[in-house]
């Protein structure tokens, strides 16, 4: 029987891997660096399952993001390994994104993480989209009441 302070992680390798809790740390936020952005997380929705999708098609699928950043989201996400672009030459061109095999891996662990998000007590969730309606303008609007003239 293994001691419960023995160090062991599973990887897909199957190699043990030991971690501190400052290597864990520092490898957690290197993860959050490539998933930050408002829309990163909604168009890894949109390619989980081997989804093949054109540019415009995205855009169609994501209200409220603009070409400018959807472009950009999408940009990050190539560059860091996570979604892979194929530009068909024609004419007018034609591009599509679907993830790579590292980025469809990423379906069980936000799985995981929505998991965990349904299970927070509620008023964790109630604050967490208190301050959301807040902060993003994109949000839908609360409903009017009859104290609340705006």
């Amino acid at each position: 029987m293994a001691s419960t302070d023995e160090k062991v992680r599973y990887t897909p390798e199957g190699e043990r891997v030991d971690y501190t809790p400052e290597t864990a740390a520092s490898s957690a936020q290197n993860v959050i660096r490539i998933l930050e952005g408002r829309w990163k997380l909604v168009i890894l929705f949109q390619l989980f399952g081997s989804n093949v999708r054109r540019f415009s098609e995205l855009e169609r699928a994501i209200p409220g993001v603009s070409q400018k950043m959807l472009i950009q989201q999408l940009r990050q996400l190539e560059l860091d390994g996570v979604v892979a672009r194929i530009v068909h030459p024609q004419v007018p061109p034609k591009v599509e994104y679907h993830l790579t095999e590292w980025g469809q891996s990423l379906c069980p662990v936000l799985d995981k993480l929505l998991s965990w998000a349904e299970a927070a007590p509620v008023e964790v969730r109630d604050r967490v989209i208190a301050a959301e309606r807040r902060t993003d303008p994109v949000a839908i609007p609360r409903q009017k009441t009859e104290r609340d003239p705006g």
